[in-house]
């Protein structure tokens, strides 16, 4: 059985380098002298939510069976700025360093990269992850908040659990370099005291079971579907087509409470909204 598609020895035309690991496969492709990695997350199904009983939890995250009958690959990392200076010619971003997530981006301004590097690179085919490919990929085979275990949330922005895994309200004044910090000395309840605040550099923190990093914390991250409630039917492939006035944004990030920074945790938001806190990653399409 062929689990993966380099299983068979031959790469995705569009790849520039690829290999396996003890996270499993990997490709990279390369844009303007920046590379980017994916992982091969193969299909599943899984329970997407969290139980009435989880720390945190809102009534918005009802569980039920989703199966994803198709595997993809997914950027190891959200965008960052070095990337999209390489794609867009400019950088947006209020945290400004080549290694950091891109910030300050709308839904509406990740479909312009989208169609501007798929254009550069027909073969590549990116688009935004559907809210359950990026909770799946963000459990990796975990049923727990996170994917290192359950919360002990004890206070808004403290759960020593996400310090190994997430930049969140509680840490992200850790080690944290840039002149322009947000004032976060009157945040509540942290993790660590600080006084300065923001994104970091991608990929410092723990990766989950399948070599992805900061699914959880650093930045929002954009997904392609509009919100709506979820059935609690067993879903297979599902996509949020409503047509609401939102869109949907996971992950948490560096502001975030620490009840937010976990794998069911839904917020909805305009597509034009940008803030220093909303970034994305990309899914690469099965054809």
């Amino acid at each position: 059985m062929i689990h993966h598609p380099l299983a068979n020895g031959i790469p995705p035309a569009w790849a520039d380098a690829w290999g396996q690991d003890e996270y499993g496969a990997w490709v990279a492709f390369e844009f303007k002298e920046v590379s980017q990695r994916l992982r091969w997350i193969p299909a599943g199904t899984f329970l997407m939510g969290s139980p009435a009983s989880e720390a945190g939890h809102n009534n918005d995250e009802a569980q039920h069976e989703v199966s994803l009958s198709q595997g993809f690959w997914l950027f190891d990392t959200p965008v960052t700025q070095a990337l999209w200076q390489a794609v867009m010619g400019e950088n947006p971003s209020y945290f400004k360093s080549p290694n950091r997530p891109v910030e300050q981006v709308s839904w509406d301004d990740c479909q312009t990269f989208i169609d501007k590097i798929n254009q550069a690179l027909p073969d590549l085919a990116l688009r935004l992850p559907t809210e359950a490919q990026w909770e799946y990929a963000c459990r990796a085979e975990t049923q727990t908040a996170t994917y290192a275990g359950d919360l002990d949330i004890l206070g808004e922005s403290n759960a020593p659990l996400l310090d190994k895994m997430a930049w969140y309200g509680g840490n992200s004044g850790v080690d944290f370099e840039l002149e322009n910090g947000w004032d976060s000395s009157g945040w509540s309840e942290k993790q660590y005291q600080h006084k300065r605040a923001g994104t970091h550099p991608v990929a410092l923190k723990q990766a989950n079971a399948w070599g992805l990093y900061d699914m959880l914390g650093n930045v929002w991250e954009w997904c392609e579907d509009y919100w709506e409630d979820y059935s609690l039917e067993p879903q297979l492939n599902p996509v949020g087509t409503a047509k609401s006035n939102s869109h949907v944004s996971r992950g948490g990030s560096w502001r975030g409470y620490a009840r937010g920074i976990r794998a069911a945790y839904r917020h909805q938001r305009v597509p034009n909204l940008s803030e220093n806190y909303q970034g994305f990653r990309c899914l690469q399409v099965q054809t």
